[in-house]
This record gives C-alpha cells, structure tokens and sequence, in this order.
C-alpha cells in the first residue's frame, strides 16, 4: 500500500480508523500528550488484574483434607467429641473442609500397625514406648516430646479396681488381688498398654511402698494366678467385666470406670492410693503426614487437644487434664493420690520393656510358671 508523501523528515501513517492512538514520529521530541495516555491506560489495566488475581484466589475454595488419628481404644469417647470440635474450628478459620477418618484398640496392636504400614497422621498411645518404637521406625521425628505442650503427653488417668455391687469379696486395694478365690480381669500387657500399667501398678504396690523386688514378683505372680482370661485391651476388658459378667474385680483406667458410672453403671470402685500416673502421649506421624500433604493440619490438631475446649472433653470421658486451668474446674471429680509415682520411678520405660514385657521377660516367665505359655 503507498504511502503519503514525506514531509520535514517525518513519516505519516495512513489514515485509517483504529482503536489506537495514532503516532507520529518526531526524531527529537515526543508527544507527552500521547505518553500520558498510554501510561494512563497500562496502568489502569495492571490495577484491575492485581485486584482480580487475589479475589479470584480468595473466593476459590481450598481442597478438603483428610486426616488419619490413630488412637487407643478408650480415647474415643473422648474423640467423638473433640473431632468435631476441632473440624469447625479450622473450617471456620481456614475455609477448609477436613475429615478425620478415627481407629481405636489396643496401644501395642496399633503401635505395630502404624510400623507395619496404617498410615496414621496422628498417634494417641497409651504409652511413650509405643511411640518411640514409631520414632525408631523412621516414622517419627527424633525429639517430638518437645514439639508440644508437656513433653508430648496430653492426657492422664490412675489405676483404678472395680468390684461387684456390694463387694462381696470385701476388696479393699491392692493385696486383696493375691487373695485365694478373687478372679481379676485385667488386659493382656503384650498387646495392652492399659495392662503393662496394671502390670507396674501391681508392681509398685510393693515396691513403692516398702516391699523388696522378690517380694513384688511373688505378689504379681499370685495376682496374675488369679486371672482366668487376658483380653486384648482396656475396652475388651471392661466388656468382659460388665457384659460378660466375669471376675470379681476389674483392674482398669480410671477414666474407663469413671466413663462406665457416667453411662449407668453401678459398680463399687475404688483408687489405690499408692498408684502410677498413666501417661498418654500424642505425636504427628512426620512421614506419613509429609506424604499425604498433611503436616499443617496434623500439627494444629495435636495443638488443639492442650486447648481448655479440647482437654474439657478429656475430662468428661475420665481423662485427667494436663491443662491446669481445666484440672482445677474437674477437681472434685479427681481423687488425690497419696503416693503417686511414675514410670521413671520403676526405670523408664527401656528398662521396663526389657524386665517385664519384652520376650521371655518377667511377664512370659510368670504366664510360663502357671503353665499359659
């Protein structure tokens, strides 16, 4: 197409409608006019993408999340309150939807489930020596005591025993279980984490009060004597008890009677007051929660079990809080122990695992004496 003729040394473009500005080139001098505009118009287009992008982003809805709680079998009581507590918490927080899929049972048969491929986000055992065998499995960050509150221990309970109505084998503590004719119900502690607290509960009865380590075997073994079935953890144990209608006495979690009296049971109980404080420690299963993409959510939820609305439901299924403000509002419901010990006082738990429960320890020693094994 020609062009127009060439004038002043400036070139002139055809005339020709177009949604741009036309431009004339000057060699020494722009159109400020025209350099306005254009600024003026880039401008105005950058504010309304920088406005669009966020408003997008914030008006799209983040994908749900699932979560994996893997727990002991008397926690969830508890859980079946706390989990939805916690769910509208970061749903109202972070417009994110979570599901929290729950399994329950025995803290050693979970332990080894964990290591052996149930892909927990969340561990709540009964025991630290469950979750350090986790921790040695190279699912659990070295140190995850010190991730959370109170060395990672986020609820409590006491041993506790209950006996028929009327007591009519005239149980009043420990010694009473070495008693001829007395059937006790207790877990088994190579699948129980309630049991290996039983077991040491048994154990310092004596010991913490007295007795010589000869003479707390000599106890423990006519105890266990007195024990027709093992069942596999605290629930089953308690089934045993209340539904099945076997034994004299129960020994069991504190909380567990305490959930059992609230749900119409009327069995006399009593707590020893020479006792062990049962520790129950929660964690994020760091290899599992990296792999799912779940580690945030993962770690607000451990963190949401030592807030006051999460410990409060602790505390109405039996648990003890760890959280001082929420212990004190349950004091009344709590006995004081007289002479509360700990699993540090009997060696910690590597020793213990090696001298009661490990293979061919003292518990499969006793169970072989009275011929079960």
């Amino acid at each position: 197409m020609p062009y127009h003729h060439l004038k002043d040394n400036v070139l002139q473009p055809l005339k020709k409608k177009s949604a741009w500005p036309v431009i004339s080139w000057q060699p020494l001098k722009f159109q400020k006019s025209f350099l306005l505009r254009v600024f003026a118009f880039f401008f105005a287009v950058g504010l309304s993408l920088s406005w669009l992008i966020p408003h997008a982003a914030i008006g799209q809805q983040p994908k749900d999340v699932e979560l994996t709680l893997v727990s002991f079998a008397v926690t969830k009581s508890a859980y079946d309150k706390i989990v939805p507590g916690f769910v509208a918490k970061w749903k109202r927080e972070n417009n994110q939807n979570v599901k929290i899929s729950q399994s329950y049972g025995g803290s050693g048969s979970q332990t080894r489930a964990v290591i052996s491929g149930l892909e927990a986000d969340v561990v709540h055992l009964a025991l630290a020596y469950d979750t350090d065998r986790i921790q040695e499995a190279g699912l659990i960050k070295s140190g995850w005591e010190r991730e959370v509150p109170n060395n990672g221990i986020v609820s409590k309970s006491v041993a506790a025993l209950v006996m028929r109505a009327g007591n009519p084998k005239k149980i009043q503590g420990w010694a009473d279980l070495a008693k001829p004719g007395i059937k006790v119900i207790t877990a088994n502690p190579k699948t129980s984490g309630v049991a290996r607290w039983n077991f040491l509960a048994l154990w310092g009865s004596v010991t913490r009060n007295g007795g010589n380590e000869q003479a707390a075997r000599t106890f423990v073994s006519q105890v266990y004597k007195n024990v027709p079935v093992l069942p596999k953890d605290a629930r089953e144990a308690s089934d045993t008890f209340y539904k099945q209608n076997q034994g004299d006495v129960l020994i069991n979690y504190e909380n567990e009677i305490l959930l059992a009296k609230a749900q119409g049971e009327a069995e006399p109980f009593i707590i020893p007051q020479v006792n062990i404080s049962i520790d129950n420690p929660v964690a994020v299963v760091d290899k599992y929660a990296a792999k799912h993409g779940t580690t945030k959510v993962a770690e607000a939820f451990v963190k949401y079990l030592y807030t006051p609305e999460a410990q409060r439901e602790f505390a109405k299924a039996g648990f003890r809080p760890v959280n001082s403000t929420v212990a004190a509002e349950f004091s009344s419901k709590f006995p004081r122990i007289g002479k509360l010990f700990t699993v540090a006082d009997v060696g910690g738990w590597n020793a213990v695992q090696q001298k009661f429960f490990a293979d061919n320890a003292m518990f499969d020693q006793i169970e072989n004496a009275l011929g079960r094994r």
